[in-house]
């Protein structure tokens, strides 16, 4: 699905960050958001996934499309693996999440409680929420975070997997997922901050 940014302004705490941005991310392409921390990346992913209001500007469509992923793998630590994935199907009505299991290596892994899986084990299991979505444009903020090699590989493809099924992405990430994708730099929309007026 066709993602389309128009003069977009974010704000973190009551002080903007970004104005002016526009970019589109068509069906079956990925942009990767680039940006020192503190540039606003996670602030436009959580404004794009509707979780805050921007504060002017449009973005086309709206947030019942997009799926968003923080560093947060919004687990449920006494279910057992099947039966995070289990929840989240019925959350997005979504009947099969054996290719989730597959895509992620997870199969292992289905009966233990995943409050005692290692960090990239509950990486990947919090990605796996995505392929349950149905929706069609991801945001992903740093989504690598505790995942090695292998499973980053892993991650590539199922970026690349979604993309090839009409799907699309926004990805603040510093990690080479062997994307063909463009790049857009967030500093050259950095809020001009009005001056404090100093005088007394």
């Amino acid at each position: 699905m066709h993602l389309t940014v128009s003069k977009l302004g974010v704000a973190r705490g009551g002080v903007r960050l970004l104005e002016g941005l526009s970019f589109d991310v068509p069906a079956g392409t990925a942009l990767i958001l680039r940006g020192p921390n503190g540039s606003g990346k996670t602030t436009l992913l959580r404004t794009l996934a509707g979780l805050q209001p921007p504060v002017g500007g449009q973005i086309a469509p709206g947030p019942d499309h997009m799926a968003y992923s923080a560093h947060a793998d919004a687990i449920k630590a006494a279910l057992t693996v099947s039966e995070n994935l289990a929840f989240w199907a019925r959350v997005f009505g979504t009947s099969d999440f054996e290719p989730a299991i597959t895509a992620f290596r997870l199969g292992a892994l289905l009966d233990r409680p995943a409050g005692e899986l290692s960090s990239g084990q509950k990486r990947r299991l919090g990605l796996a929420r995505l392929m349950l979505t149905g929706r069609p444009i991801w945001c992903l903020d740093e989504p690598t975070v505790s995942l090695d090699a292998e499973a980053v590989a892993w991650f590539g493809d199922v970026v690349r997997g979604h993309l090839q099924t009409g799907g699309s992405a926004v990805i603040a990430t510093h990690i080479d997922l062997r994307l063909a994708a463009p790049e857009l730099d967030l500093a050259a929309f950095k809020a001009r901050v009005p001056l404090i007026d100093q005088a007394f």
